[in-house]
């Protein structure tokens, strides 16, 4: 019986190092100038393609595709697929969520 409680500490310590590990990915997504930049370049556009983006921030195209995978992943962009184009857009209340969260770790 000891032994089960003992386990079951050790699993939800699991759950939280894997929780830990999710919220930094987010923040470390969000924590980098050029996709501060890009979030920022989308928001001012609304919805846009990735070769906007590249062209306009003069980045290579890798760079922006890398760049907008991460911020896709931490859920801050979204895409939608129109024939062979995607649009990104900003998930503004993703980074509501995430900023609220930032600012009750600040108290």
């Amino acid at each position: 019986m000891i032994m089960e409680k003992a386990v079951s500490a050790k699993d939800e310590l699991k759950i939280d190092a894997i929780q830990l590990k999710k919220a930094a990915l987010v923040f470390r997504a969000i924590n980098h100038k050029l996709r501060q930049q890009i979030i920022k370049f989308i928001n001012q556009h609304g919805k846009i393609t990735v070769t906007q983006i590249y062209v306009k921030l003069r980045l290579e195209q890798s760079v922006a595709s890398q760049h907008l995978a991460i911020l896709r992943r931490a859920g801050f962009v979204t895409t939608e697929r129109d024939g062979k184009f995607i649009y990104y857009s900003v998930n503004n209340s993703r980074i509501a969520e995430v900023h609220k969260v930032a600012q009750d770790l600040l108290k």
